[in-house]
């Protein structure tokens, strides 16, 4: 075989729309999750945050915590962290907007990995706000997807292929994580509980909640039949990996309809559409698919100067041969990690986030608490008699009026945190520092929360309280309006006492 025949072999001139989904999409997520850092971080994280960042960097090491605001003449500062989400929503911006894909074959490389390293540098220092695995996702999609490269070459099989295996690291490594989690996956019945307990609903989760049990029966099985199998079909010929695709992009849909988990569910769609190609995509509209090539041209013309065949350059071929070799050495451990017992879930083995292991909802939680921040004005308010009045959270819930919003995949992270301190993680430092902050009255933090009941005033006292909280059903909502009440989203029971009443106010 000579290297004409080679490189054409190593050609994937049937996936131009893939690379355009997948660069910009990828591009459009990195776009959000700057600005979610441009909005939050400050209040969380800076300065003078929930737990600031400056005071980790000295406490941590290069080694530990790789970041750029180690640099000596680019440390840590709020305007700093603002500078940096500025570029790094520019670039995003650029590859959305098609820039870099307009230039040689490598321009799309830097563009790409100049993200990666920004948004690095921040997940690095942000410790458990950004504990959460889209944000590794999101870094290591964002790190290898520029290889792809731009519209004067095709894409490569190799990236093609590689990217295929990263969607089954994240589905097939979700599979077995619930597989070996949680006995409600294996006997059917997570989705019992599911929609109602998980981190943070949408209007649509309560619908989804009530719906049959044979419905969540099937809901559990198909999640097991896509992320178990679906994943190693990607590797078969076409039009079998297409659907397969298809599957896994269908499902991961269900999840953003049905719940917010931040990026997580469009990442996993964007790399799917690794395994489609332009010829499924044109059969499925029965013709040339609208902007075809995104620049309406076919495939075999988008390539430009590497020819009307589409046969990518041999420096170029080179070039991602290299690179895919030694991700593919970085993700042994991954590999090992889908079969062992001892299945870790979003852990990374390398210090730069590469070759990660993923998963989510290895456990399954089967009740609903929900913890309630109040304060008063009344320095004399008691556990039980005062004005007390409860701080809203945008996304979590706590009025048990208010229907639960959409946000995804915007990330509320003070919201998710919440949830997790609801289970036991209101132990660790941040959560402590937030009441603190509440109760003196920190506009930053108020910033992150929903109307103030107190205009800006600090309380003069602060409680918390835990409650039970299920849906309502349908016959207590038509009981409620019957009566002439608003209909509740939600019902809760059982109050319990987490922080008596406190003056957190500066002395």
């Amino acid at each position: 075989m000579d290297m004409t025949a080679v490189l054409s072999v190593l050609t994937a001139d049937d996936y131009t729309i893939a690379r355009e989904v997948i660069q910009r999409g990828i591009a459009l997520l990195f776009f959000i999750a700057f600005l979610s850092t441009f909005n939050q971080f400050p209040a969380l994280l800076g300065e003078r945050g929930l737990v600031p960042a400056p005071r980790f960097i000295k406490l941590t090491t290069a080694e530990q915590a790789p970041t750029l605001f180690r640099w000596k003449h680019f440390r840590y500062t709020d305007r700093r962290l603002g500078i940096v989400c500025g570029i790094g929503m520019l670039l995003a911006v650029s590859v959305v907007a098609g820039i870099p894909q307009a230039g040689p074959a490598w321009t799309t490389i830097p563009v790409f990995l100049l993200l990666w390293w920004l948004y690095f540098s921040i997940v690095s220092i942000g410790q458990r706000f950004y504990g959460f695995g889209w944000e590794s996702l999101l870094l290591e999609a964002g790190f290898l997807v520029g290889f792809l490269g731009s519209h004067e070459v095709a894409p490569s099989l190799l990236m093609i292929l590689f990217l295929r295996w990263f969607v089954v690291r994240v589905e097939f490594g979700a599979g077995m994580i619930k597989m070996r989690g949680d006995s409600s996956w294996r006997d059917l019945t997570a989705m019992d509980y599911h929609h109602q307990t998980q981190p943070m609903p949408n209007p649509f989760s309560r619908r989804a909640h009530l719906m049959p049990t044979w419905w969540h029966r099937g809901e559990t099985l198909g999640s097991h039949v896509v992320q178990l199998i679906a994943p190693w079909l990607l590797f078969l010929p076409q039009p079998i990996a297409s659907f397969a695709a298809l599957a896994i992009i269908i499902t991961q849909l269900a999840l953003v309809v049905t719940g917010n988990y931040a990026w997580l569910n469009w990442a996993t769609i964007l790399l799917a559409f690794a395994g489609i190609s332009d010829s499924f995509l044109g059969w499925i509209v029965g013709g040339p698919w609208p902007g075809w090539g995104w620049a309406g041209i076919t495939g075999a013309e988008a390539v430009g100067s590497s020819g009307a065949t589409g046969v990518l350059p041999l420096w170029w071929a080179i070039l991602i041969a290299v690179f895919v070799v030694w991700q593919c050495v970085l993700n042994v451990p991954a590999l090992r990690n889908l079969f062992s017992p001892r299945q870790l879930m979003n852990a990374s083995f390398n210090r730069w986030g590469l070759g990660n292991a993923y998963g989510a909802f290895g456990s399954m939680t089967e009740s609903r608490d929900e913890i309630i921040i109040e304060g008063t004005l009344d320095p004399d308010a008691s556990m039980t008699a005062g004005d007390w009045r409860p701080y809203v959270f945008k996304g979590k819930p706590g009025d048990v009026l208010r229907r639960p919003p959409i946000v995804a995949p915007y990330h509320l992270r003070l919201d998710w945190l919440m949830w997790f301190a609801a289970l036991g993680d209101y132990r660790q430092s941040w959560f402590y520092a937030l009441l603190e902050h509440i109760g003196s009255g920190d506009p930053l933090v108020r910033k992150l929360l929903g109307p103030d009941p107190f205009d800006g005033q600090a309380p003069a006292l602060i409680r918390v309280r835990i409650f039970t909280y299920r849906y309502a059903t349908g016959q207590e909502r038509r009981q409620s309006r019957e009566e002439g009440q608003p209909r509740p989203w939600w019902v809760r029971s059982d109050p319990r006492t987490m922080v008596e009443p406190t003056d957190l106010r500066p002395d």
